[in-house]
């Protein structure tokens, strides 16, 4: 069998889901805990001094998360993206970007944080293989900043973790997350854009989402992504771009005087959920296969007893043969009736 062959029978053993989806992506949860409180994820009122986070002995360990990933790569899964909670918040986690960046078919290794604790830690994190890095901001105004992270949060530490993590360089770059609420945060937008055009680093702005149970979602509170293009191409015209690859979330548009790009996801005016190759892993071991998820498969047991990794991987395949999830095409259909979903913090965003 020469090399093509090899390849090709190879590709016809990936799964793919109920819908025709491939298993591309995996978002890994490090840590169920955050040092921000921001009211539509970790509300104080819920998440309080008494509230019980995860043991580190019911957490996942660095070996049982690398021996998870490599055998997801074998089922297809090219891109990982260590979340949280607060992922900066679990000690040594530059170790486990080294071992993750020396799994075989891994070509994009990404962290997504809150950028607080990001200065301390962009050089070691840019040294043990991490490619790119994902800041959540979502507004450059301090005293909305600090009401937004439910007053935990100093917007001069994550400007300086920004800044960190662009003289790192990072060889896919700094991308910034922006979630867009209605009368909240929407008329800060114009600031962001001007702030970053032309600093390389690319403003990401999402519709606000239903995700979890705590944050009392309304459409009301949605500002859609055309919206938001209107008002930014009003002040500096942009042009849409193609996507760097099938599924990209999030679409593109480009400044006419060359001054960089933004994107925007739209996962409530224009859900994407026919190209969603992603599935999120929790610190403590539970398999989602989709954001909204009400339920999830536990590995963490699998891993801790003596299953093989080939019984691991057939399980990871069926879980990923059964999936059918399409959650945002169907909120429209749902008609308002809500469903107890996972906790966003719980499995990363």
């Amino acid at each position: 069998m020469n090399l093509f062959q090899a390849n090709a029978e190879v590709a016809t053993t990936l799964p793919r889901d109920q819908r025709g989806r491939p298993l591309h992506d995996l978002r890994i949860s490090v840590m169920d805990r955050c040092n921000f409180r921001c009211p539509y994820c970790m509300p104080e009122a819920t998440y309080g001094e008494h509230f019980n986070f995860l043991r580190n002995d019911e957490r996942l360990s660095f070996d049982e998360i690398e021996r998870l990933c490599r055998l997801a790569a074998t089922l297809g899964v090219s891109k990982l993206r260590l979340t949280g909670g607060e992922p900066l918040l679990r000690p040594h986690l530059a170790e486990l970007v080294g071992r993750l960046r020396s799994i075989a078919g891994i070509t994009d290794l990404a962290l997504t944080t809150n950028g607080v604790l990001l200065a301390r830690h962009a050089k070691e994190l840019r040294e043990a293989g991490l490619d790119r890095v994902t800041v959540s901001l979502d507004t450059l105004d301090p005293a909305l900043f600090h009401r937004m992270s439910g007053g935990r949060g100093a917007l001069d530490e994550v400007m300086a973790g920004i800044e960190a993590a662009r003289a790192a360089a990072f060889p896919h770059g700094v991308k910034l997350n922006t979630v867009v609420q209605r009368g909240v945060n929407e008329h800060t937008v114009p600031e962001l854009v001007e702030r970053f055009r032309g600093s390389g680093i690319v403003v990401r702005f999402i519709e606000y989402m239903d995700v979890g149970n705590r944050n009392d979602w309304s459409i009301d509170d949605v500002v859609p992504s055309q919206e938001l293009v209107a008002r930014i191409d009003a002040r500096w015209p942009l042009r849409a771009v193609p996507p760097k690859y099938p599924g990209e979330v999030a679409t593109r548009y480009r400044f006419l005087d060359g001054a960089g790009e933004i994107g925007m996801i739209s996962s409530i005016s224009r859900p994407f959920c026919g190209a969603c190759s992603r599935a999120r892993l929790s610190s403590e071991g539970m398999l989602y296969t989709c954001l909204f998820a009400t339920a999830g498969t536990d590995f963490r047991a699998a891993l801790r007893d003596d299953t093989s990794d080939e019984a691991l991987t057939q399980r990871l395949r069926e879980v990923w043969l059964g999936r059918n999830d399409r959650y945002s095409e169907e909120r429209a259909e749902r008609h308002g009736k809500t469903r107890h979903k996972i906790e966003m913090h719980y499995i990363g965003g």
